[in-house]
């Protein structure tokens, strides 16, 4: 091999290299929720430890739309460790969560106090459910999760009976959310693995609304939500643990990340 090919050789299996870092790299990491275990209740160095401090704040608005929109079926999309779905059978709705990861829906149903959620693996492209099956559809702290967004949302709009309601919170796409919600996570929470979160797969509200739109369901109403700085103790900023006094609270900005529920329509 001549000078030439070795020279070609060696920067093509360098530049080679950079693209598959750089593409791992721009890749969300799904995998971590597989790992937690019973983390999902009891760790506080963990950014899950966030998940369940913010489904204080959540759980409310959330049953307060479910209510008024008289559902009684509700399917819970990326379920996770069952936060949203047991609350929500402790009320007495029918729940099913859906999750890809085993172990974290064995979690939920070791924590359900109602013992009556139904667990099961399944991808939420193809959901194993029949047309207009659920009055409710939850998806919360999912959709930032996903390659296509768009396509999960006309999946779950596919399940729900006309009339019926899907239920979202994800994050906003700006410098301010990569800012707080990717770096000062990884910063100030000490277990955080890399590419729990990518800028590139967060959703702008006028996007998520446009989705909504293409698959037959207009958004009724969007709230914001924001940590309560006063909650934390100035002891535990850097200390690489959630406090247990962590609180967040609903805002009218959507700035960082936000709730949100559509109706679907008839025709």
């Amino acid at each position: 091999m001549n000078k030439k090919n070795i020279f070609n050789t060696f920067f093509s299996s360098i530049f080679s290299t950079s693209k598959i870092k750089a593409k791992k790299s721009n890749e969300v990491d799904n995998s971590i929720y597989e790992k937690y275990g019973d983390k999902w209740y009891t760790t506080f160095e963990d950014p899950v430890a966030l998940l369940r401090a913010e489904s204080i704040a959540k759980t409310p608005w959330v049953l307060e739309k479910i209510q008024a929109s008289n559902g009684h079926t509700i399917l819970d999309i990326g379920c996770g460790g069952g936060f949203l779905s047991n609350a929500l059978a402790m009320e007495g709705f029918k729940v099913t969560g859906v999750d890809l990861s085993p172990l974290s829906l064995k979690i939920a149903a070791d924590h359900d106090q109602s013992h009556s959620v139904d667990y099961k693996v399944a991808d939420a492209y193809k959901l194993p459910f029949a047309n207009e099956t659920f009055d409710v559809i939850t998806a919360m702290d999912f959709l930032e999760h996903v390659e296509d967004p768009n396509k999960i949302i006309h999946e779950a709009s596919r399940v729900l009976k006309p009339g019926g309601i899907f239920i979202f919170h994800t994050f906003n796409r700006n410098i301010f959310s990569w800012l707080v919600i990717i770096k000062f996570v990884e910063w100030l929470v000490r277990n955080t693995p890399k590419n729990m979160h990518v800028i590139r797969l967060f959703i702008k509200p006028k996007e998520l609304i446009e989705y909504c739109r293409k698959s037959r369901m207009l958004v009724q109403d969007m709230i914001g939500i924001r940590p309560i700085v006063s909650s934390i103790p100035l002891k535990n900023i850097f200390s690489g643990i959630v406090p247990k006094s962590l609180r967040f609270k609903l805002t009218r900005s959507l700035r960082l990340s936000y709730m949100g529920v559509a109706r679907k329509r008839f025709n």
